[in-house]
């Protein structure tokens, strides 16, 4: 049992699995996150306009307890699928994009 006041650690044990963490702002002071475990269907997601203001995306296994902010590579593979579908970056994921460019 954990000590009032004490955070548990930030990747749990349990079966070999990555997932991946998006960190979406809901307004000014209000952030949630949203666990996946699926890359490529995050990505979609995140093309398909499924969050409302994107700050982070953070990967972490639960066996090799590791974690990693792939923010960056996250926003090139937005941009590289914006490209093959043809279309423009979304005005909602500029601010991810650029801000992890």
């Amino acid at each position: 049992m954990l000590a009032a006041g004490v955070l548990p650690p930030v990747v749990p044990y349990g079966a070999d699995k990555t997932l991946f963490v998006v960190i979406d702002r809901l307004d000014q002071a209000t952030e949630i996150r949203i666990e996946r475990s699926d890359l490529e269907a995050t990505i979609g997601e995140f093309v398909a306009g499924c969050f409302n203001d994107p700050i982070k995306v953070i990967s972490f296994n639960t066996l090799e307890h590791w974690m990693k902010d792939i923010s960056t590579d996250v926003a090139g593979a937005i941009k590289a699928r914006c490209d093959i579908y043809g279309i423009e970056l979304p005005d909602y994921l500029s601010d991810f994009v650029e801000s992890h460019s």
